[in-house]
């Protein structure tokens, strides 16, 4: 059932549990499917998540038809989201393809062109009814080995405070020491930083660069009011592995769609386990 997830993930931060929000690499059918059988046999909503350069190999439209192909084929919400929209030209894009949720992320730039990049994506996607979620607080960046390639900042709860009174997303992602890829070692995560942005807003929080981070951070994360957890580094690699085992044990005789079978069923098997940690089974 195709939605925004608004309500959803308003919820999720009222009452202590998440919704994942899955990488589904541009498009590919056998991870969207994967995540939409998951979310329906485990009765959770659930966030189709599309990163721009993932698409270049299949097309946004392409990623946006299959995702709602799929979604209108389970009765949980299910919503399509772009992830880490770079500026606003690619937010408008994403909202005439039909996605039903967008991130704008300028939290590269000092927080009032930041506020105010945010506010003109906002101001459009109430237009459309759809959500827009923000970022401050620039994620880091790591490499195969886990090492940051980067040197980024963890957010200053008082230029969240400064951030939130010049614009109106409605979630926000906030840099705590989290990064995409796979951690080297354990990551500093600085829950603090919820526990104060907490105290003078009610907004659902967003925890990007979930994979590789324990998962006692990721629940008292959740208990802070994050109502949106994303996986993609997990995802890809755990779908490459399952498609490498299916090549090695089945008798497929060149039947791509038996490997893809395979590799979507034992896929859907790992989501189902994020969707255990966030807490959203039966939320649906």
């Amino acid at each position: 059932m195709l939605t925004t997830n608004l309500e959803q993930m308003q919820k999720a931060a009222r009452e202590g549990y998440a919704i994942p929000a899955i990488n589904t690499q541009g498009g590919n059918y056998d991870i969207i499917m994967a995540t939409c059988k998951a979310a329906e046999q485990m009765q959770s909503p659930i966030i189709l998540a599309h990163y721009v350069a993932t698409g270049a190999y299949s097309g946004h439209d392409w990623f946006v038809n299959v995702a709602k192909w799929c979604a209108n084929k389970v009765s949980v919400p299910v919503s399509i989201h772009l992830d880490h929209g770079s500026d606003f030209d690619i937010c408008m894009q994403a909202l005439k393809l039909g996605f039903t949720s967008v991130m704008i992320d300028g939290s590269t730039s000092p927080v009032e062109e930041n506020a105010a990049l945010t506010q003109s994506v906002v101001k459009v996607g109430n237009a459309f009814g759809v959500p827009v979620e923000a970022e401050i607080g620039e994620l880091q960046r790591l490499d195969s080995d886990g090492t940051v390639m980067e040197n980024k900042n963890t957010a200053d709860p008082e230029q969240v405070r400064q951030f939130l009174s010049l614009c109106h997303p409605d979630t926000l992602a906030i840099g705590i020491g989290n990064a995409h890829g796979y951690y080297k070692g354990e990551p500093d995560i600085k829950l603090d930083v919820l526990r104060k942005v907490r105290e003078f807003t009610d907004i659902p929080f967003v925890l990007h660069g979930c994979t590789g981070m324990k998962e006692e951070i990721i629940k008292e994360a959740i208990g802070l009011g994050v109502a949106k957890i994303n996986f993609g580094t997990e995802i890809r690699y755990k779908y490459v592995q399952h498609y490498e085992e299916a090549l090695k044990t089945l008798n497929h005789q060149g039947h791509s769609w038996k490997l893809s079978q395979y590799a979507c069923d034992a896929l859907a098997e790992d989501i189902k386990n994020i969707i255990r940690l966030s807490g959203s089974a039966g939320k649906a």
